[in-house]
């Protein structure tokens, strides 16, 4: 009884504007920040690095190579209120579901080969 509640309670609350991404992919993520009264937008564009679990426990790790070529990685919760919007910039060709090799590359060799669509 009380699985079936929280169930619904999770469908409802589940977000449908997501766009279909995976590893590999280069993505921008719109990140509501509120600081004292104000709140603005925040974008952290990125590769994905993986994504985990499923339902509202799903998440996504997000790498971007930051000033000084340090690599900073986030994890997002899919379904956070805190995300405004994920939007698709790029789309990677990787053989893996994660691809944490890329924290030891640098430069050049840290970049993921781009899918080509097909006629």
């Amino acid at each position: 009884m009380s699985d079936q509640i929280l169930q619904d309670l999770e469908r409802r609350e589940l977000k449908t504007d997501i766009p279909d991404f995976g590893p590999g992919d280069t993505v921008s993520v719109h990140v509501r920040i509120v600081e004292g009264g104000k709140e603005r937008i925040q974008v952290f564009k990125g590769t994905v690095m993986g994504r985990s679990g499923r339902g509202m426990r799903a998440s996504f790790t997000v790498r971007k190579i930051g000033a000084g070529a340090i690599g900073v990685e986030r994890v997002f919760p899919l379904h956070s209120p805190s995300i405004a919007k994920i939007d698709v910039d790029k789309r990677g060709d990787v053989r893996r579901a994660k691809i944490y090799y890329l924290r030891d590359r640098v430069g050049k060799a840290a970049r993921v080969k781009e899918k080509v669509k097909k006629a």
